[in-house]
């Protein structure tokens, strides 16, 4: 079963709200290591549905990757003191960079990551978009319902038209437009 794209992404959007709803109460509740670890695992799990959200034909492995490989990033950003800086004068920030380089954070980001990866697999469902290119689209096979386009003196070529269109009169494509130019009509 396919979701289209745009539901697809308001899912995600969903997803990443609902991640840091939990991020944030955990943090207002409990404080500790179970603030510091649950944090950093939903952190990356928001990350990885942002990367759904803005990329919906991404399979669960390349997205697991990319949010991951962002993760690390800007764990390891925080190691140049930008972030510390920009933390001091901003929440935000501190919520999207955070403040110091830990390197067990490292370790956190694919337990938030790995299971939505295996979860993401095991859906019934996938974008309407995945695994579909322009090329993939447009070059279906002789079964598809579609005609090919003939050029003026009989040549067939690999474009093809649904069985609804028809080339305008006298354009290139028109066969017969050829010959009611030749008549005058």
């Amino acid at each position: 079963m396919s979701i289209r794209p745009a539901v697809f992404r308001l899912l995600m959007l969903l997803s990443a709200t609902l991640f840091l709803a939990v991020a944030l109460t955990i943090r207002a509740l409990a404080d500790g290591r179970l603030e510091q670890y649950s944090g950093t695992a939903l952190y990356a799990s928001l990350v990885y549905a942002g990367a759904l959200f803005l990329w919906p034909r991404l399979r669960p492995l390349p997205a697991g990757v990319v949010a991951a490989g962002f993760c690390w990033a800007m764990e390891c950003f925080q190691l140049t003191g930008v972030p510390a800086a920009l933390s001091a004068r901003s929440l935000l920030a501190r919520l999207v960079l955070g403040v110091q380089f830990d390197p067990v954070d490292l370790l956190w980001y694919p337990v938030g990551v790995v299971p939505l990866v295996v979860l993401h697999r095991l859906l019934p469902f996938e974008p309407a978009t995945a695994g579909k290119t322009r090329a993939s689209v447009r070059e279906k096979g002789p079964d598809d319902g579609r005609q090919p386009v003939h050029r003026p003196g009989g040549e067939a070529h690999r474009d093809v038209v649904a069985a609804g269109d028809r080339p305008r009169p006298g354009h290139a494509d028109d066969a017969g437009g050829a010959d009611r130019r030749r008549r005058g009509a």
